[in-house]
């Protein structure tokens, strides 16, 4: 069996996307899943964008250590947005929605992934990026998308696995699974190094 180096352990991710409990999934990984409503996701403003991911997905896993024993690995993460160096968080409303997507029409941007692995006795973590090219997109189109799949959980205001994934994003530089929250392709990588 490919994980079972993991067979005596107990894998938790500490998330609450149902797109990363998928992604997860899809590797044949057994886990169970940890969510906390107290999340504190707030950086210090002068960091450089590329390090928030993985500076955020170790707090996160600092929120979640209690939870750790010499059986347990933890994996945490966290995915922004990246649009000319300007984090794009989840949108608060619609408006703000529309605003986002309004950005990244015609636009290409950076999606950056950081994960955080912890045990008892280790902790590593890295980051995935990938560059996403939007096609221009017209009033009709943002305000379809927004009354039908109302992103206001996701970075960026958008899920490339949806509607606007579809018919809006003309290719893609890096993974795919990454831009959905989880490079699970570097997880396994990894996690078969841990």
């Amino acid at each position: 069996m490919i994980f079972q180096k993991f067979a005596d352990k107990k894998i938790i991710l500490a998330s609450q996307s149902p797109r990363r409990h998928n992604l997860l999934k899809g590797i044949g990984l057994e886990f169970d899943i940890l969510t906390s409503e107290e999340t504190d996701e707030s950086f210090p403003l002068d960091m450089n964008v590329d390090e928030v991911p993985v500076y955020l997905a170790k707090k996160k896993a600092k929120t979640f250590e209690k939870f750790i024993d010499e059986k347990t690995i933890l994996i945490t993460a966290d995915t922004i947005v990246s649009l000319n160096g300007k984090i794009l968080n989840k949108p608060s409303d619609r408006s703000d929605a529309e605003n986002m997507l309004n950005l990244l029409s015609g636009n290409s941007h950076v999606v950056i992934t950081g994960v955080c692995i912890k045990s008892l006795h280790k902790e590593i973590s890295f980051s995935a990026h990938t560059t996403v090219y939007f096609n221009d997109l017209n009033n009709e189109e943002i305000a379809y998308y927004l009354e039908n799949f109302k992103p206001y959980d996701k970075a960026g205001a958008y899920g490339i696995q949806e509607w606007i994934g579809y018919i809006g994003i003309k290719k893609i530089e890096g993974s795919y699974f990454n831009v959905m929250g989880l490079p699970v392709q570097k997880l396994y990588e990894e996690l078969c190094k841990f």
